[in-house]
């Protein structure tokens, strides 16, 4: 048994688990692995299928950010180096494109 992600656009509509991509019915079937040892991630709906460079990709969390080598979405700016979750938060503004702890 494997997970296939349904295509649609180039966007993620379904993923299951079964015997094989030709068994999951019509439509434009890719095999995913939970690891993300394929394909960059495992993929989730909503996502997009970048076919040219075989990954998916998650959407975009904030229209500043830029993919990077890694096929991830990141701020343009650096997160704080003093940076710890639980002890030192911070939270993307976009309106000013800055961390800013909450």
């Amino acid at each position: 048994m494997g997970s296939y992600a349904k295509i649609e656009s180039n966007v993620v509509t379904q993923v299951v688990v079964a015997a094989s991509a030709e068994s999951c019915g019509s439509g434009t079937w890719i095999e995913t692995r939970v690891d993300g040892s394929i394909r960059n991630k495992h993929a989730s709906r909503g996502d997009t299928y970048d076919s040219s460079n075989d990954v998916f990709i998650t959407p975009k969390l904030y229209d500043s950010w830029v993919l990077n080598s890694d096929y991830n979405w990141v701020a343009p700016t650096a997160i704080p180096s003093d940076w710890n979750p639980g002890t030192k938060d911070y939270q993307w503004n976009e309106s000013t494109r800055q961390w800013e702890e909450p």
